[in-house]
């Protein structure tokens, strides 16, 4: 398992899909898996689940992304998971690693 966080300035829809068309279009085997959105006044939450093969650990991984908008402050948070073939304990973790790297990359340089 993997995590990145951070803070941002910007729209927040036009944030959340800048990184879901980022994350689909960053890979063949990208998929949306599924998504839920809360709005409460100005304060807003989406989380947005992802998966997409991993080549080098021949398996899937999922990136579960959450983010959170008050106005035009933004808070990141993304968590992969899977991305393991072993029974008791993670032997690989380079497709979370990629797949949350992707998204990271997208954050730091979106660009409001």
């Amino acid at each position: 398992m993997a995590k990145y966080e951070r803070d941002l300035k910007g729209n927040f829809d036009d944030f959340l899909n800048y990184i879901h068309q980022g994350i689909i279009g960053g890979s063949i085997s990208a998929s949306f898996e599924d998504g839920s959105d809360w709005l409460n006044g100005e304060d807003k939450v989406s989380v947005r689940v992802y998966e997409r093969f991993s080549w080098i650990g021949s398996n899937r991984v999922s990136l579960a992304v959450t983010l959170v908008g008050q106005g035009d402050s933004l808070f990141l948070s993304a968590i992969t998971s899977g991305g393991s073939q072993a029974i008791f304990f993670k032997i690989n973790t380079w497709g979370e690693q990629s797949f949350l790297e992707k998204l990271q990359s997208l954050a730091e340089n979106y660009n409001p």
